[in-house]
Formats: C-alpha cells, sequence, structure tokens
C-alpha cells in the first residue's frame, strides 16, 4: 500500500490493529482485523464529555471487550497523525506570524515542546496503564490526512475510486486528493494550510456566534434561511478560487494563524459589524452569511471532486474530513451528477481519523478488502460500539425498579408505530451504538414527520435547543425515490435531498402543508422538511437494521408514510446516550413519552417519581 510520506505501514505479520486518534477533539479508539471493522467508540460517549479531547481509554476499553482480545493480541497501535510534523507546523506558524501571535505562543509552547509533539510516548504511557505487566504492541503513527483518506477509500465498497479529504488542518495539509485501487492509495495533490476551507468555513460559524468544531452544521441548517448576498464579497475578498477547486485565502481578514480567534476587525468591517455574541438573537445578516458561505463550499467542493474524478479516470467518489460532514455539499455532488456514484465515511471528522489509521495498517500488513466481492461497504451501518444484551437491560430495570413490559419483536414494531402515529415521542435504544455523529436507528428519538407542530415540540420541548434547526428523515430504502429526490442511497444520513411533490395523506393536525414552519414549502411530512424543500435523509434496509426497518415497516403500514423523524437521543450539548442508564435519564427528563430499551417497552406515565441532585441542564455546557 502506497500512502503520503510518513503514512507508511510498518509491514510485518497480520493481526489486530487498534486505531487511535487524540489530542484535539472527538478522541475515539476503533478496532480493525484483517481490514474489517469490529468496533469503533468515541470517548465523549462514556465521559458524557462532549467532543472529548482526551486519550480514549473507555473506548479503548469498549472496544477490545466487543472484539473479545487483549491488548497484547494486538499487532499494532496506530496513531491518527505525526505529532512531531504538527509541532513543526505549528511552530513554524508561531515564528511566520511573530509578534502577533507571542501570547497565545507563550501560553501554548510549553505543552507543544513537552508531551504535545512526544505525543505517542504519551499514547505508549496510557495503554500501560490499561494493561499493566502485559507486552505493549508496537504505536506507530500515521499522517492526519493518510488516516483520512483510508476512512473513505477502504471500508468503501467500491474496488477503485477517487478520494478527496477536506478538513481544518491535519499536519500541514488542509486538502488532499488521492486515487484509491485495491489496497493502495496513491496521494495525487495536496493544500497546505493555511489555506483552508475548513477553517473559512469555521471563522463565519465562530463570526455567527456558534462554537467552532462543533457549531458548523448549525451553520449549515441556518444557510436555507437566507439569501447569498455575500458571496460575491467572499469570492473577492476572502478566498480565490481556480479552475481546479485550489484557492488561497486572504489572510489579513483572519487570526486563526496567531490568535484564540477566527477573525478579526478586518473581517468585521467586512461584513458591517461585531460578531454575533453566542445564544444572542439571530439576524438577517447571520442568515444571508451563512447561505453565502456555504454557496461558496459547495462551489469548491464541486471544482476539487471534478478535479479528482478527472485525475484519477474513475467516476466513483469517497470523501473524509470534517467538511465531508457537509451534508448538503454533499448532495450537491450527488444532484448535480458530478460522480456517478458517492461514499462518504460515517465518521468522517477527527473520529474516523482512528478507524482510517487502523485501515491502513490493517492492509498495510497484507489484509484484503474482501466486502468488496460483496458489493457491501465494510462498516456494518456505522453499528460499532458497544452493545448492551437483554439481559444486561432487563438486569438494569429490575435494579432500579422501573417500570416495563416484555414484547415479541413484531408486537413490539406494531404498539410503538400505533403510539408514533397518535402523535407520541419513542427513545429507541437497541444493540450497538453508532459509531461517528449521527443518529442512525439505535440510540435515538423517534416521531411522526406528518405532524407540523413535531419539529417544535423536538426542539423546544425535548431537544432544548435553537428553534431553527431541522431534523432528519429516515426512511425504508425501498420507498425512498417515491418521497426524495435522492440518486443513490444514503445509509448513513450525510445526503441531503429535495423532499418529493406533496401528497395527500392524513395527518395528526388535519394540516398537510406545514404553514406553521417558516416558508417551508407543501410537504406532508413537515417535520423533516427545511424551509427550502430539502431534508438530511438517512435510507434504512433490513441488512443493516432489521429493527428498525421492521419498526419503519410497521409505520407505513399503519399510515401509509414510509418515514419517521429520527434525531438523535441526547439533549443539546450532551453527547448521544451510551447505555441504557443514560437513555432512562434523558427519557425522564424530557418531553420523550415512551422509551423501548431492546424488547422492553416503558411508559413514562408508569414511572417512579423521577428526583434530580441539582439542576441537570445547568450542569451541560451549552454547545
Amino acid at each position: 500500500m502506497r500512502i503520503a510520506r510518513g503514512g507508511a505501514s510498518t509491514g510485518g505479520p497480520q493481526g489486530p490493529v487498534l486505531g487511535v486518534s487524540a489530542y484535539y477533539h472527538d478522541s475515539a479508539a476503533a478496532l480493525v482485523a484483517d481490514g474489517v471493522p469490529l468496533a469503533a467508540a468515541q470517548e465523549e460517549r462514556f465521559t458524557r464529555r462532549r467532543h472529548d479531547p482526551g486519550f480514549p481509554a473507555h473506548a479503548v476499553a469498549s472496544c477490545l471487550r466487543e472484539a473479545g482480545l487483549r491488548l497484547d493480541e494486538l499487532a499494532a497501535v496506530a496513531f491518527y497523525e505525526d505529532p512531531a510534523l504538527k509541532f513543526r507546523r505549528v511552530l513554524a506558524t508561531w515564528l511566520a506570524t511573530a509578534p502577533r501571535g507571542f501570547p497565545v505562543f507563550r501560553r501554548a509552547f510549553p505543552e507543544w515542546a513537552g508531551w504535545k509533539r512526544r505525543a505517542l510516548d504519551d499514547v505508549r504511557a496510557r495503554l500501560r496503564n490499561l494493561a499493566p505487566g502485559r507486552r505493549l504492541p508496537p504505536v506507530v503513527a500515521h499522517r492526519h490526512h493518510a488516516s483520512h483518506a483510508a476512512s473513505a477509500f477502504f471500508p468503501s465498497p467500491y474496488p477503485s475510486a477517487a478520494v478527496l479529504c477536506v478538513d481544518g488542518v491535519g499536519e500541514w495539509e488542509t486538502t488532499t486528493l488521492w486515487h484509491g485501487r485495491g489496497t493502495e492509495l496513491v496521494p495525487l495533490a495536496h493544500l497546505r494550510f493555511p489555506h483552508s476551507l475548513g477553517m473559512l468555513y469555521s471563522a463565519f460559524t465562530y463570526f455567527c456566534g456558534f462554537k467552532v468544531d462543533s457549531g458548523e452544521y448549525k451553520l449549515m441548517g441556518l444557510a436555507p434561511y437566507g439569501t447569498p448576498r455575500y458571496a460575491t464579497l467572499i469570492r473577492e475578498r476572502l478566498i480565490d478560487v481556480k479552475a481546479d477547486g485550489s484557492f488561497r485565502l486572504d489572510l489579513r481578514y483572519f487570526t486563526f494563524q496567531y490568535g484564540r480567534t477566527m477573525v478579526g476587525q478586518a473581517f468585521e468591517e467586512l461584513f458591517g459589524g461585531p460578531r454575533r455574541t453566542p445564544e444572542g438573537p439571530l439576524t438577517e445578516r447571520e442568515f444571508d452569511l451563512a447561505a453565502s458561505v456555504q454557496q461558496v463550499t459547495e462551489e469548491v467542493l464541486l471544482r476539487l471532486a471534478r478535479t479528482a474524478l478527472e485525475r484519477t479516470g474513475e467516476r466513483r467518489l469517497c470523501l473524509a474530513g470534517g467538511v465531508a460532514l457537509n451534508c448538503v455539499a454533499n448532495g450537491r455532488l450527488v444532484a448535480d451528477g458530478v460522480c456517478d456514484e458517492l461514499w462518504v465515511q460515517p465518521a468522517a471528522g477527527d473520529a474516523g481519523g482512528a478507524l482510517g489509521a487502523a485501515l491502513a495498517e490493517s492492509h498495510g500488513r497484507g489484509a484484503p478488502r474482501a466486502h468488496v466481492e460483496r458489493g457491501t461497504d465494510a462498516m456494518a451501518g456505522a453499528l460499532l460500539g458497544p452493545g448492551c444484551s437483554e439481559r444486561e437491560i432487563e438486569e438494569f430495570l429490575t435494579r432500579r425498579g422501573y417500570r416495563a413490559v416484555r414484547l415479541p419483536e413484531r408486537e413490539l414494531a406494531e404498539r410503538v408505530s400505533a403510539e408514533l402515529a397518535a402523535g407520541r415521542v419513542v427513545g429507541w435504544f437497541q444493540g450497538r451504538m453508532e459509531f461517528g455523529p449521527r443518529a442512525l436507528g439505535n440510540r435515538s428519538i423517534l416521531a411522526d414527520p406528518r405532524d407540523p407542530g413535531m419539529q417544535s415540540t423536538l426542539n423546544l420541548k425535548t431537544k432544548f435547543r435553537e428553534s431553527f434547526r431541522p431534523f432528519a428523515p429516515a426512511v425504508l430504502a425501498e420507498d425512498a425515490k417515491d418521497w426524495f429526490d435522492l440518486a443513490q442511497e444514503s445509509p448513513y444520513m450525510l445526503l441531503t435531498a429535495q423532499v418529493a411533490a406533496a401528497r395527500r395523506l392524513r395527518c395528526p393536525t388535519g394540516d398537510t402543508t406545514g404553514t406553521n414552519l417558516l416558508r417551508v414549502p407543501r410537504s406532508t411530512i413537515p417535520a423533516v422538511t427545511h424551509v427550502d424543500g430539502s431534508a438530511r435523509v438517512q435510507t434504512v434496509t433490513a441488512e443493516h437494521n432489521p429493527r428498525f426497518h421492521a419498526l419503519l415497516t410497521a409505520f407505513r403500514d399503519r399510515t401509509g408514510c414510509p418515514v419517521l423523524v429520527n434525531t438523535s437521543f441526547n439533549v443539546r450539548g450532551e453527547p448521544i446516550v451510551c447505555d441504557a442508564a443514560q437513555a432512562y435519564a434523558c427519557f425522564m427528563r424530557t418531553r420523550i413519552d415512551l422509551l423501548v430499551l431492546g424488547d422492553f417497552l416503558l411508559v413514562k406515565r408508569d414511572q417512579p417519581v423521577w428526583r434530580e441532585e441539582g439542576d441537570w441542564r445547568a450542569a451541560i455546557p451549552m454547545d
């Protein structure tokens, strides 16, 4: 396998490989054997600290437990980036921007001069603490974008493809093009820091009052409310984009290279005033800024994708990197016919780097890509996290004295579909947890998409989040094209498509127009129809998630609608629930009416009085 310099495999015998990403944000662990992902999880799900950057000790232990392996049985541990090379970039940036960056340099340099540039030593020490006295497998580093590229191509269903990775920054690279063939990844081109599409998008995220590295999806959701009246200004003053998608930023308007903020006075003057304060009112300016940077981002990505396809002669495209989570831009790639087929790594951000590093090491040791012959991807529906058995759930309920009824699978689907059709909100907890930022039917909150008031109810009374935020639909894969203008399946909720023409269906409120939602087009599923008529679609198959598929089928048979609202099982500022105790607590704290834990159905009115010690919402930082 050939990959970017500094990312080559150490070679050697095959065997299970543990991948680790840590020390920036969204730390994670992943376990791969013979090129097959066996387990993967983000540390935040265990520590309950959103985007936890620390060493993923809990995630490592979980992956080993799920795979039934010990640390000393592994062939290698693969870290997702090269800490020494990253240190050289950080140091070079400080020197290039001196003296403006000196305050940040003075605060951060001791850590970088110490353990951060020797992060692999810290990884080794942490692993020894997990398994004292046992043999420690070799710990090797792969380049950041090599890890992204491996996560994008190797689990994909394609024998060969163009690969595009776009994010904020790795060691030096911010954008890379690759050609994937078999178990080989060949780097073709790259762009280097500080010229970064991810940083441009994050700058607008910051300026619009959202948190960098977590609020970008809010900016994307805000964009349809505005008009792109600043797009020309962005092209003329902030980013010079060439025909092949390469670009340069005008660094006079940005401060991320040397400061603790993303933009400064010049950016504020360009866009008519200071940044919006977090939690402050949203104005037409923020709507239009979001629409404008989204339009420019899509233009750059489409040009980069066309270049990657032309350079490789491929018609299939794989994506990873944080920018690949922009499902609106992904939807454009498909809708505009830029490629024939698109596959996006479901954990496209830094968490997925753990999986990519493990895959790069595994395939470098000779592991095949056997799943390609079957015509499927290797992600197992992204259901790679820790599971919870029916016995464990029953013991939890009995120990706590919570009231539940156990139902056969078919009866459970019928009962829950009836409750959903009656307007109830359901917490749905099944099997193994999802890997990546999306809930895909195992740690989900579900509701009826036909109810025009459901979007507001879920945002304000269940999720406790901003009212403009859209919800995603889960739809039976076999019915998806009847309900959405979708040219391919979207199993990981990473494509946006237009909702198909309105249909005459019974709606709980009798309103099938969605007129209570700002500028929502006519839709029979208004709760998942955004203001521009789009939806972030998840297609569900019986192969990847048979129980969720059975529930959708029961709901379709009852209502004629094969679609459900599917949002993550958490509240704003909190990671998605991991275990049954967390699911129950979220159920009792919110306006969720029923909870399903495996085979067990719980109704809120039947539960013991729920008591909190202190204000639980105050303890959760707002994202």
